[in-house]
């Protein structure tokens, strides 16, 4: 599904994000991209949908490698994925149902299911009741809700979060990682930018340790017990 092979990324002044990375994703997983800040974890995500490219290595997905990828072509990948923002970017001047119909509206669908599919991504994720509000009216978790129904309305092929709760406490996180790992369950791979170890820990999955831009270790993080309320396993 997602290859890195040997990417490397420099920006002027002699900074370097990445450092010959290779990685690969396997359709269907769900990978935190974990390490300090300025490890290189946003700049990899940024690769996959195509906001910066490649200074030198291959970025593969589902077999094109979008260094090669025309730039008359990049709308169309982007309308592939979803991506969910830390600081949510939301449209501001419309409603909640616009903000997430205007996903579904940009691939061309029907109206008919528009309506059905921005209903059933607001009923998944609690906010049905508050679709006509301005996202300015929501709490910051609230937003981040919309941001993810916006992103999982088209039941995306592949999910990119990047820091999607690091603004948020520790119920809403789990709320947000909740929905995040539903997608995932339901056949979208999922990679997720994140400093949060309790959630990684929580959901024992594959943890991708960056640090100075390259790859530091790639495994599984250990399950552990773990949810907002205490007790039990924690089961999104």
């Amino acid at each position: 599904m997602i290859e890195f092979q040997a990417v490397s990324k420099s920006y002027p002044g002699d900074i370097t994000a990445l450092r010959q990375v290779d990685l690969k994703v396997a359709e269907g997983e769900f990978v935190f991209l974990s390490g300090p800040s300025g490890a290189g974890k946003s700049t990899l995500l940024k690769l996959l949908y195509r906001a910066e490219a490649a200074s030198a290595g291959r970025v593969l997905l589902e077999g094109v490698d979008l260094g090669r990828l025309a730039a008359h072509k990049v709308p169309a990948l982007r309308r592939r994925l979803g991506v969910i923002f830390q600081d949510f970017k939301l449209l501001y001047d419309r409603s909640v149902w616009d903000n997430v119909a205007f996903a579904l509206e940009v691939q061309g669908l029907p109206s008919s299911e528009v309506r059905r599919e921005t209903q059933s991504a607001l009923e998944g994720v609690g906010l049905m009741a508050k679709a006509k509000l301005n996202p300015h009216r929501l709490s910051g978790g609230e937003q981040q809700r919309v941001a993810v129904a916006r992103a999982l309305a088209h039941d995306p092929a592949v999910v990119l979060a990047d820091e999607p709760t690091g603004n948020l406490d520790a119920d809403t996180s789990w709320e947000v990682f909740s929905l995040l790992k539903r997608a995932n369950e339901k056949g979208a791979t999922v990679l997720v930018a994140s400093h949060n170890a309790m959630m990684m820990q929580a959901l024992s999955c594959r943890v991708v340790r960056l640090r100075d831009g390259r790859v530091e270790d790639d495994g599984a993080a250990q399950p552990t017990l773990f949810s907002p309320q205490g007790g039990g396993h924690a089961q999104p």
